[in-house]
Order: C-alpha cells, then structure tokens, then sequence
C-alpha cells in the first residue's frame, strides 16, 4: 500500500509501466466535471473508474481483493476513508474470488485506515484487501485499474 499526494507521484511512477501514463492522464484532464464511467486508456492493461457514490459506514463496507489489477484511489471531491487488512490476516470470505470482476469480498474489520482528501492517492496492491467509500457524504473520485502483468 502507498499513499501520496498527486505533486508527489513521480516518485512511485517508476514501480510499475503504466503508473506514469495513469498520473498523467489524471493530471492533464478535468475527470471532476466529467460523466461518472469507465474511461479507456490502455483497454484491459489500463483504465479508470470514475466514481460518484455517497460514503457508507465503516462496518457496512466489506474488505475488497483483487488478484489482476492493482487499484489506484484517487480522490477529487469530499473526504473518503478506505480500510486495510493484510491478505494473510483475512480469513472470513463471503464473497470468493472471481476472475470476472477480478474480486473477493471479505466481512472482517479493516485493521487500519487511512484519511484520503482531494488531490492524494492510495494505491493497493493483491496483498492489500481494502474497504473504499467509507464516510458519509458525497464522494467524487477516480479509481485506475492497472494490469499486474504487462
């Protein structure tokens, strides 16, 4: 898990191919006026989900893995917190992993959590079962989607 502000990213950019090109496109476009979606960029290998959803209480929120895809966070409007457990800490699965969605849901508290505001990233990795969208308002943000494996 890594966790920056977006001025920072050239910093963690070198840890994966497709890293730069996701910031970059973040940085040069206007994704907070834009329609909520999927937004292409490299096909399957790299894309965005752009959110608009309204927080939900922590203890309503399952932890979240996936096996294909490391998810970057990026928060462009209200405050969101996300929770954490290690993979090798989560055992109750309520939902288990499929390839289609490339996702695993577990009903365990998170062990930690971080604070996102606008304009900071949270990047999390297989090992990384996470709990997005906790708080409670409106939440605007990016989620990218990049491959493992290119």
């Amino acid at each position: 898990m890594i966790l920056s502000d977006l001025q920072h990213s050239e910093r963690i950019e070198p840890l994966h191919p497709l890293f730069k090109t996701l910031f970059d496109y973040v940085k040069s476009h206007d994704l907070l006026h834009a329609e909520p979606g999927r937004i292409e960029i490299d096909g399957d290998n790299l894309f965005i989900n752009n959110v608009a959803a309204h927080g939900v209480p922590a203890e309503k929120q399952p932890l979240e893995a996936h096996r294909d895809y490391i998810d970057v966070h990026i928060l462009l409007e209200g405050t969101e917190r996300i929770g954490w457990k290690s993979i090798e800490a989560v055992s109750n699965v309520t939902k288990p992993y499929e390839a289609v969605g490339d996702c695993a849901l577990y009903t365990e508290p998170a062990s930690a959590y971080v604070d996102l505001t606008p304009g900071q990233f949270l990047i999390v990795y297989p090992e990384d079962p996470h709990a997005p969208l906790i708080g409670d308002g409106p939440i605007r943000k990016l989620i990218g989607k990049v491959r493992i494996d290119v």
